[in-house]
């Protein structure tokens, strides 16, 4: 992968511990899909669009198993981390209107 995104390789690991073989394919196709766009979008873009399918992939995994922790931790750390680097592509907010 051209972009580190050091958390697919969690999330990987993951899903091989809990057997989600379907999952870890769909994980690869989606990165390889993404592996494309760099020079186009940049590598924060990428960064973002990845960390934002693993915390989908999360969001299911949650459900489908409640009591697993490390799928807890590690959503929410891949959570946070999406929200910082989605901070760079919003507009500031302009504060000379008044509304």
């Amino acid at each position: 992968m051209a972009v580190e995104v050091p958390e697919v390789d969690e999330v990987r690991e993951l899903l091989e511990g809990l057997g989600e073989k379907a999952l870890i394919a769909r994980l690869d196709s989606f990165i390889a899909l993404n592996e494309g766009l760099e020079s186009k979008r940049g590598e924060d873009f990428i960064r973002v669009s990845i960390l934002g399918f693993l915390e989908g992939l999360l969001v299911s995994l949650r459900k489908k198993y409640p009591d697993e922790q490390r799928i807890e931790a590690l959503y929410e750390r891949i959570s946070a981390r999406r929200q910082e680097l989605d901070e760079l592509f919003r507009k500031p907010a302009m504060q000379n209107l008044n509304v």
